[in-house]
């Protein structure tokens, strides 16, 4: 005789066990490792210049000298990371990740149709927070899972729902890559969204204007071109195709062969996101930005989970596996990348420091060859397939 409910607590049992350890794991090598958590302490010091009133692109903080690169709407969101002592503020931010990682998983199931139970989503963050990206957004104190949830959020809500767009243009007011996927609502009709996210994205250009009218000035008319605030372009961090190339061709300047892939790159992502289904759509989109941006630091692509969700509920399991390692192996790290040494690769080593890349035009091209083959409605998220995540069966057949 079988016992469903025992299997299922078991399981349960075993999938919390495997997030506790890797949780305790991932903490004790921060702790370890004495990891600064840098953007962290940036965006605190970017709440006390709102708190304070001094000049919030006006200071740098941590060894790297780092400054405030975010909207002022931002910054005025950042205020209670005054209220903490740095060590609790860590902490939270710790712990606030992993449960953002979990919410990211349940999203993606959502986005990809997949019925996930809990001990699916419980095992896949523990496995999750090993993740290149996730890991570097964890040890970092990165606010990307956060963006990321809220756009997935939006962009999975049926069609028509109330406020459709508004957390769209919220993300795209903290910080401005997740505008790009406003872009996606107007070119595939879903103009209400759209112009819901502009006005929402408008309100938190408003709102910053209002509490720090110098700084907004500062910000949208010079601060917003500054791609060197950010940092060098050409290091193994930035795995857009501006350091791709940087790095190939041995220059911190690529100049026209990047600007003429920049150009490529869009109208190809936008050309497919326009017509191909839904989710392939939005992850054409996601992952254009992240080519194309002058700089996408690697802790940029937490999309990957959302990818490997949609790959998983397609039946490629063999793909998402191949996706997983990809994210897992931390290549671009096992390079010499110290100084100017990333612009001194050999060829064998420009695909180790370069990872990334490669699968966002991947996604491009699936998503085009998708877009030819004929996709569906972008009023929502029709449901393709239902995984079982704990059972790994499935209930339906695949379009």
């Amino acid at each position: 005789m079988t016992y469903p409910y025992r299997t299922v607590t078991a399981r349960s049992l075993a999938a919390t066990g495997a997030l506790v350890l890797s949780f305790v794991a991932l903490a004790v090598l921060c702790v370890a490792q004495h990891i600064p958590m840098a953007d962290t302490l940036v965006y605190r010091a970017e709440g006390a210049a709102v708190a304070n009133g001094t000049d919030l692109y006006g200071f740098t903080v941590t060894a790297w000298q780092l400054p405030a690169t975010y909207p002022p709407f931002a910054a005025i969101l950042f205020v209670p990371t005054t209220w903490l002592p740095v060590a609790a503020l860590k902490v939270v931010f710790v712990a606030g990740n992993t449960l953002l990682l979990a919410l990211l998983v349940r999203l993606s199931c959502r986005f990809a149709g997949l019925t996930a139970s809990a001990p699916y989503v419980l095992a896949a963050t523990a496995l999750g927070l090993w993740l290149e990206p996730v890991f570097q957004t964890v040890v970092f104190g990165q606010i990307n899972l956060a963006l990321v949830c809220l756009v997935l959020w939006d962009l999975s809500r049926p069609a028509g729902a109330l406020g459709k767009g508004f957390a769209l243009g919220v993300a795209a007011g903290v910080k401005l890559t997740p505008a790009v996927f406003i872009v996606l609502l107007l070119i595939t009709g879903r103009v209400r969204a759209g112009l819901t996210a502009l006005a929402s994205f408008a309100g938190t250009v408003l709102l910053g204007a209002l509490v720090l009218p110098e700084a907004s000035a500062d910000f949208w008319t010079r601060r917003i071109f500054e791609t060197e605030r950010v940092g060098k372009t050409w290091i193994v961090d930035n795995q857009s195709l501006r350091g791709l190339f940087a790095r190939l061709l041995h220059t911190t300047e690529p100049g026209a062969v990047w600007t003429a892939a920049v150009l490529v790159t869009v109208g190809a992502g936008l050309w497919a996101a326009r017509r191909a289904p839904e989710r392939w759509g939005v992850l054409a989109v996601a992952f254009t930005a992240l080519l194309v941006s002058p700089i996408s630091w690697s802790h940029h692509w937490v999309w990957c989970v959302p990818l490997i969700a949609v790959l998983i509920a397609e039946g490629r399991r063999r793909t998402a596996v191949l996706m997983t390692a990809v994210f897992l192996a931390r290549s671009l790290w096992l390079v010499p990348h110290a100084g100017d040494l990333d612009l001194q690769l050999s060829w064998w080593q420009q695909l180790l420091a370069s990872p990334y890349p490669p699968v966002g035009l991947t996604v491009l091209v699936v998503a085009a060859l998708r877009a030819r083959a004929g996709g569906d409605s972008h009023g929502g998220l029709p449901t393709q397939r239902t995984v079982r995540g704990t059972a790994g069966t499935r209930a339906g057949a695949p379009r």
